[in-house]
């Protein structure tokens, strides 16, 4: 089995290299990442202006950035070399490339031109911090994921519940066997497309596993102003908890201590009823009949 890797942390997150140690006993691992933190940037992609991508060395990464031990963005070239070979016992191969862009552009290059042969899954995380509720569609880890699933490759973003002090180990066991399990499943059509949300509790405090689906939203955002040289500024940041959950939604399971598996999907279309509400709306509107101005003006 082969697994494409990447995330929104950056090529230095000691989650993306958790999962890099507990993938490569199941396949070898390509890591693509971007070269620096890419959080918040949903499905962005960088059309107009080149990329730049160089290979690292995955296993003096493997050393350095060690669960624990996340280090702020740097230079995806000022890597330490190891003291110790501590990374020659992997069960396969780990590679890995840093990426001058998104995380979506991470996996579009990794897909498209740098992993071959093709990848049998994708992996996006582990992220440090949940990504829960409809909060998903500015998340960069699955706005990364979400480039692997549109092109028919199976797919699993997956998230620690906390930004501060995470706990990576229980995140990269889980993720090793979704991804055992997924090598084993029949293939289905769209594919699997899995985010998962793991609390940052150790073992004996997790209540267990769930299905569930997306809750509303997990987080609000408020806006600080300053004055600079006789100019205002405005920061935005995400850190109101709003956390709008229900029966059955991840958002109340997470809080609850359970491992959320939400089944995803690109479900922007409607229901039949509000396509009914939508077309009494318009009728009601009168669109291009003679009493609106756009269409008076066309008869004069």
């Amino acid at each position: 089995m082969k697994i494409l890797l990447t995330n929104d942390d950056g090529i230095h997150a000691a989650g993306l290299w958790a999962a890099a140690r507990s993938l490569s006993a199941v396949g070898e691992v390509a890591v693509v990442a971007p070269d620096r933190e890419q959080s918040g940037v949903g499905a962005s992609m960088t059309l107009h202006s080149p990329l730049f991508v160089h290979q690292v060395p995955a296993e003096q990464y493997l050393l350095q950035y060690a669960p624990g031990e996340d280090t702020p963005p740097r230079s995806a070239d000022a890597v330490r070399a190891p003291s110790v070979d501590g990374a020659s016992d992997l069960p396969n191969p780990i590679s890995a490339w840093a990426v001058q862009g998104t995380p979506a552009d991470s996996c579009i290059l990794a897909l498209e031109q740098l992993v071959s042969p093709k990848p049998d899954l994708v992996v996006s995380g582990i992220n440090r911090g949940s990504n829960m509720g409809w909060d998903v569609i500015v998340s960069g880890t699955v706005g990364a994921a979400l480039q692997g699933f549109v092109r028919g490759y199976p797919t699993i973003a997956i998230s620690v519940g906390s930004v501060q002090s995470p706990r990576y180990d229980l995140a990269s066991e889980v993720v090793a066997a979704l991804a055992r399990g997924l090598a084993n499943a029949p293939e289905v059509s769209p594919p699997y497309f899995l985010n998962v949300n793991v609390p940052n509790e150790p073992l004996d405090k997790i209540a267990g596993v769930k299905i569930t689906r997306l809750g509303g939203r997990a987080y609000g955002e408020s806006v600080r102003t300053e004055e600079s040289f006789g100019h205002r500024r405005y920061w935005i940041s995400r850190n109101r908890a709003i956390l709008n959950g229900g029966d059955g939604t991840d958002i109340t399971a997470h809080k609850d201590n359970h491992i959320t598996i939400t089944p995803m999907g690109l479900a922007f279309s409607t229901t039949d009823e509000r396509i009914r509400l939508v077309e009494g709306l318009v009728d009601a509107s009168e669109i291009l009949t003679p009493s609106t101005p756009a269409a008076s003006a066309a008869t004069v």
